[in-house]
């Protein structure tokens, strides 16, 4: 666990960048309200994650998966977020399957390379 009670923040920069991503054009917060947001957004994934945590135990498992996420966003009833976190999880899946199988790819091609030394 953290050592300390900061450490269970999500860095500052982070937060900002999303926010500022999300924000329409010509609108800012202030720094007070970065600080916040980031403390909020903390304890919210500190939620979920007990929350999944819970379903992992009652599952009688060791490792938390995405859909573990997904399930725990139904039961503190984020039902309107389901659907949204099901798509993504489904694209990070096929992006991660699709670069798995582009570094397996250029590894066997690299493989299939033969050395021919002229004399």
């Amino acid at each position: 666990m953290a050592e300390k009670l900061e450490d269970l923040n999500l860095p500052l920069t982070v937060v900002s960048r999303i926010v500022k991503e999300a924000l329409p054009e010509g609108v800012s917060l202030s720094k007070e309200g970065r600080t916040g947001l980031a403390k909020a957004a903390s304890v919210f994934v500190l939620y979920i994650t007990s929350a999944a945590t819970n379903i992992v135990k009652n599952s009688k498992r060791k490792a938390l998966t995405g859909q573990d996420v997904i399930d725990a966003m139904a039961d503190i009833e984020f039902d309107r977020f389901v659907e949204p976190l099901k798509e993504t999880l489904e694209q990070y899946k096929l992006q991660a399957s699709a670069k798995k199988s582009a570094s397996s790819k250029k590894k066997d091609d690299g493989e299939d390379v033969e050395i021919i030394e002229e004399e």
